[in-house]
């Protein structure tokens, strides 16, 4: 098939590689000129592991073709596929500019019986308003509009493009779903030809099993529903996802209080079939481009439609308080005065496995730190120049490990990037000053560092 991706993020490139790999033509559309030269170069504006290598592979085959302009894309194209930024505003609601934007410009251009696929994750209702929007300009012309929202994860996009474990499909037309739907088996059965064993590097930190849904038949993960449905599916799901990490965090304050171990704790209740094990963790809290505007969203949402949604309003809560309590187990570690108190925080992407920043709990951090006056190193694999548009004020930003944490009264993992969770601690105590640990993720062994005799604090531990 010949389709046409609006946006290039973490999404769109992420779909428009793996369509062009699967062997379909692929016109990845984006306003953003400097994006676009980065992309025809063979590499992302972003990392995110083996997509530089998809992209290159596929520009050079010719079947990925970047471009700013939507009339060379659109009247190629049978399918249209959305998948711009839908930011959150200051009262919660979700900024759908670029989505009517991006439909508007699709209009101009569009062949009859255009599928427009929304992959962008939006309020409901959205997809009835995009249609209204079309019909204004779209003359005879006949066009379908379905919503296809994406469930990949940043850090592990191309494993989960790879491995749909479901594949939502939403809207009026039933010819217009079919069309989606072959699209996304070419991904499939591109999969099955490949070994997607080797991309789940870190898939493996939020997820206690790996299934290979693409070992599934293609046909059993499809779920065909209504537009609105399809578009309440997906910021459900995130919305219960942060339910399941701040509940973690709520039961992690209790552990701290009464001795008992909160990663005993959720292997405990995890172990029910019901519950499940995945995002029962407990830590920093949780951010990113994703989880805070969703969860903002559908609040607001509820709000518009008379519904008080007070629990996810706790959750909320709950997560805008989690990194002020790290810091209080700070103060307890260090003292009241963390004045010319060294203090080195490892990990400042929201998550491990991307360069993105965004609304972060590690940058949170040190922020908070930079405001009490401690002297703090910082150190990311992938993210130190994301993160210094975000961090207030003077941090050192470290060449490495052993760098971040020279002389320092206290070393924190702030985002368990394996590089940063599998370190060599009994080489690195020689550059501590003081040998405290703070681990805001509960991923380092507490046996063994305790072993070597570093003073170990989890959350919850």
């Amino acid at each position: 098939m010949t389709v046409s991706i609006v946006g290039t993020g973490y999404v769109g490139l992420t779909t428009g590689a793996l369509l062009a790999a699967a062997g379909n033509k692929v016109y990845c559309i984006d306003v953003d000129s400097k994006k676009i030269e980065t992309i025809k170069k063979g590499r992302s504006h972003f990392y995110e592991p083996w997509l530089d290598k998809l992209i290159s592979e596929a520009i050079k085959s010719k079947k990925l073709i970047p471009t700013t302009r939507y009339r060379d894309a659109i009247p190629q194209s049978e399918i249209a596929i959305i998948c711009v930024g839908t930011p959150s505003k200051g009262d919660g609601s979700v900024d759908l500019s670029y989505i009517y934007s991006a439909g508007t410009s699709i209009q101009k251009y569009m062949i009859d019986d255009l599928v427009i696929v929304q992959k962008s994750t939006v309020p409901v209702g959205t997809g009835r308003r995009l249609e209204r929007i079309l019909k204004n300009g779209a003359g005879n012309k006949k066009f379908h509009v379905v919503s296809c929202p994406e469930f990949l994860a940043e850090g592990s996009a191309v494993f989960d493009t790879l491995n749909m474990d479901r594949v939502v499909v939403g809207g009026d037309s039933e010819m217009a779903k079919q069309k989606i739907i072959r699209l996304l088996k070419s991904i499939d059965e591109f999969s099955k030809k490949i070994d997607t064993k080797k991309f789940t590097k870190y898939s493996k930190i939020y997820k206690n099993k790996i299934v290979f849904h693409n070992e599934t038949p293609f046909k059993d993960r499809i779920l065909s529903v209504g537009l609105e449905s399809a578009e309440l599916i997906k910021v459900t799901a995130n919305a219960f996802l942060t339910t399941k990490i701040s509940f973690a965090n709520s039961i992690a304050r209790i552990c701290d209080q009464t001795g008992a171990d909160i990663l005993e704790v959720m292997e405990g209740v995890g172990r029910d079939e019901r519950i499940g094990k995945s995002f029962l963790y407990a830590g920093l809290g949780w951010g990113g481009g994703c989880f805070p505007k969703d969860t903002a969203g559908l609040i607001y949402h509820a709000d518009e439609v008379g519904f008080d949604f007070k629990i996810l309003k706790a959750v909320v809560d709950l997560n805008n308080s989690q990194v002020l309590y790290v810091l209080r187990k700070i103060h307890r570690i260090l003292g009241a005065d963390l004045e010319g108190k060294k203090i080195t925080v490892l990990g400042l992407s929201f998550k491990p496995g991307t360069s993105d920043v965004r609304i972060s709990p590690s940058i949170r951090l040190v922020n908070n730190l930079v405001r009490k006056s401690a002297t703090v190193s910082v150190y990311d694999p992938k993210a130190l120049q994301e993160a210094k548009a975000d961090i207030d004020g003077s941090v050192y930003y470290a060449k490495g490990i052993a760098d971040a944490l020279k002389k320092t009264d206290l070393a924190i993992l702030a985002t368990d990037w394996p590089e940063l969770v599998d370190l060599d601690f009994k080489k690195l105590k020689r550059v501590f000053k003081k040998p405290n640990l703070l681990d805001a993720r509960n991923k380092w062994d507490k046996e063994q560092v305790v072993k070597l005799g570093y003073k170990y604090f989890g959350v919850g531990r």
